[in-house]
């Protein structure tokens, strides 16, 4: 017996040989329609679907399409393989969920958790790119991978072919996107970067009403707010400015930690939960630039670059490990002793060395940007931005999660990519026709979201709350006096001024998800508050005590 059900843009179901409709009817809250032994999908990228659930020879294939735009998940419990679309969605059928040790360090090291991990025991993901297929009377799946990125034979190098080829392809993902749209607008999320901006001109271009959202931090950190109202005056589209700051962020926080389903450290969560939220009250679809750094190497890869010509080692695992700005070379100054003791015999290379495998890559930069896709992509940006979006109704699309086009620039000379110190060269030589120039040439920033300026001020007090030391202490997972050596600069000689707020906000994110999500019950008291006292006397206190 095999049943699927879909609610509300949520896929969950079972494959066994026990009728369980009833027990499945119990763990949903909505009327759910049972259905068997035909496709099924959630579409948010213009592929035909975003994962599958299939029937094949009487046996089970869950799939994923390779961006990683939307998440699947299975566990077996009592011969049944039970599966969904949602990691909250399998909890209840767990008695007592366990936190997964392997899950825990893989999100120290990188801020998500990788695949096929998840936090919980017993709880494994659908890798993206792949399907896993169960023949009956097997629980044991087995993996079959596409892989999708890899380096073309030939490449182009000639730059008016690459140019040409591009524009026909940018269309054609845009069209792919569009064709079943409602006639209403749509939102852009619009950072004021490439990316975005050339979504909000694509979709312009092609007769669609777009209102565009952007992201406003006020007078701290860095603002791309002018950048994005230049792209949007260009267009002659509206603009809403979406404020945030450490109140909203406080107000948010918990619901944010629901809303991503897995914990995801980065500290641009909360931001784009309330961008979601303000674009929720006005349209259906949105649509935003994610994708386009990976597919044409608009992150920083000169680093690695260098590391790869200049390095002892050509080995680029370690370089590539540092890049994520994490917990990777600090285990033992963040992890409790017994979890040192369990995380001993894992490596957290093997996390990434497929992605980094020259056999589907040989040129440095295809590699890079193929690691890109499968970890920073598929395993982060995508399935929370899909999360985040479907928590508030909505549904989120990406003109370069398309495939043709992301097969296309593995045909696409390295030097049309890099060319000197400019990055995505091939991409703003295709759409300077559509943007300012200053919006097509100018470096690239990101999102300055000001983690630590707002955790030392605004935040000091809620600080010694989210990261109490007793709860760390009762966790056991974190050391207790974590959050005192951060702010006090006592934790690594390079974790200093933005990467202390990155840290801090990682750690935040795992403490809201274990007690929000996974219902660990914590008790915290105002006595073992570290940061009562405001900033600049606890840390003139702290420093007098040191001496």
């Amino acid at each position: 017996m095999s049943s699927i059900a879909i609610l509300d843009e949520k896929l969950v179901g079972y494959w066994g040989e026990k009728d369980r409709s009833n027990l499945l009817a119990k763990l949903l809250t909505a009327p759910i329609k049972i259905i068997s032994e035909i496709p099924v999908g959630v579409s948010a990228s213009g592929l035909e679907h975003d994962c599958w659930v299939r029937l094949k020879d009487a046996g089970l294939i869950l799939g994923r399409e390779p961006f990683g735009c939307t998440p699947l998940y299975w566990t077996d419990i009592d011969s049944t393989i039970w599966f969904a679309s949602h990691l909250q969605l399998l909890l209840p059928l767990i008695s007592q969920p366990q936190i997964d040790v392997a899950g825990f360090y893989g999100y120290g090291c990188f801020s998500y958790v990788p695949t096929p991990l998840t936090p919980v025991t017993g709880i494994q993901a659908v890798p993206a790119g792949v399907e896993l297929y169960w023949a009956v009377g097997t629980l044991q799946p087995v993996t079959i991978r596409r892989n999708h990125w890899q380096q073309a034979p030939e490449q182009i190098t000639d730059e008016g072919v690459a140019v040409t080829q591009l524009q026909d392809l940018l269309q054609a993902a845009i069209e792919r996107q569009i064709r079943d749209l409602p006639d209403e607008p749509v939102g852009v999320f619009l950072s004021g970067g490439l990316d975005s901006s050339i979504a909000a001109a694509l979709l312009v271009q092609n007769g669609i009403k777009v209102r565009a959202y952007t992201l406003d931090f006020g007078e701290a950190g860095f603002s791309e707010q002018p950048y994005a109202e230049q792209v949007a005056n260009h267009l002659q589209i509206p603009l809403l400015k979406i404020p945030v700051n450490p109140k909203l962020v406080r107000k948010a926080l918990t619901s944010t930690a629901h809303a991503l389903d897995l914990p995801y450290g980065d500290g641009v969560t909360v931001p784009l939960y309330l961008l979601n939220q303000a674009a929720s009250q006005d349209v259906s679809v949105v649509f935003n630039g994610e994708g386009g750094d990976q597919l044409f190497a608009g992150w920083t890869n000169k680093p690695l670059i260098a590391a790869s010509i200049y390095g002892e080692s050509r080995d680029l695992i370690h370089p590539y490990l540092q890049t994520f700005h994490r917990l990777y070379d600090y285990t033992h100054q963040a992890f409790q002793a017994d979890i040192l003791s369990q995380i001993q015999s894992l490596d957290p290379a093997d996390w990434i060395r497929d992605a980094l495998d020259p056999a589907f890559a040989p040129e440095l930069l295809h590699r890079l940007r193929r690691a890109s896709l499968m970890l920073k992509g598929a395993q982060n940006i995508q399935p929370r931005a899909t999360n985040l979006a479907s928590w508030h109704g909505l549904k989120v699309r990406s003109i370069f999660c398309d495939l043709p086009l992301a097969k296309w620039t593995f045909g696409v000379s390295g030097s049309l990519q890099l060319q000197g110190a400019c990055e995505k060269y091939i991409l703003k030589r295709a759409v300077e026709h559509l943007l300012p120039a200053e919006i097509v040439w100018r470096t690239k920033r990101g999102m300055g979201v000001p983690l630590t300026a707002w955790l030392y001020q605004e935040l000091w007090s809620d600080l010694g709350r989210w990261l109490n030391p007793q709860v760390l202490k009762q966790s056991g997972l974190w050391q207790p006096d974590l959050a005192a050596r951060l702010v006090s600069g006592k934790f690594g000689g390079s974790v200093q001024g933005r990467r202390i707020g990155e840290i801090l906000w990682l750690i935040i994110m795992w403490e809201q998800w274990r007690l929000q999500v996974l219902g660990e019950q914590s008790s915290s008291s105002s006595w073992n508050h570290p940061f009562l006292l405001p900033q600049p006397l606890w840390r003139l206190i702290k420093s007098i005590n040191q001496q």
